[in-house]
């Protein structure tokens, strides 16, 4: 893995997946296998009671500067600010909104969030650490 880092100033040409959040381990960030009432991480192990899993941002995005497009993915806390809230209560509104509209694919955004998120970030500019 190459150790060398950098700032990018770069423009948003769109937003890759309707997928935000993700429910992530507490001690390694990666992603949790959920059943209805278990977690389970396959990385490092940790297991727990599905109810107490964490959420965590995970914004893929397609981005271009003034020679070269890039394919990124935004992860963590920084993306609090720009969605107003934790990922955590990012997901229990989701959750509550899928509950009172009877949403049945719990896995994607609400389509009103998917368009907030895209009128956000497509056509912004941003200075990506890469």
């Amino acid at each position: 893995m190459n150790s060398v880092r950098g700032l990018l100033a770069a423009s948003v040409i769109s937003v890759q997946n309707s997928c935000f959040i993700y429910p992530a381990c507490q001690k390694c960030c990666s992603r949790l296998i959920l059943d209805s009432r278990r977690f389970n991480c396959l990385k490092c192990g940790c297991t727990g009671e599905a109810k107490d899993a964490s959420y965590r941002y995970r914004l893929s995005l397609k981005i271009a500067d003034t020679s070269d497009l890039f394919d990124i993915t935004v992860f963590g806390s920084c993306l609090d600010p720009f969605f107003g809230v934790t990922a955590e209560n990012l997901q229990r509104c989701i959750q509550d909104f899928n509950q009172l509209s009877e949403e049945t694919n719990t896995d994607e955004s609400p389509v009103l969030l998917v368009q907030a998120v895209e009128a956000c970030f497509i056509g912004k500019r941003f200075i990506f650490g890469i």
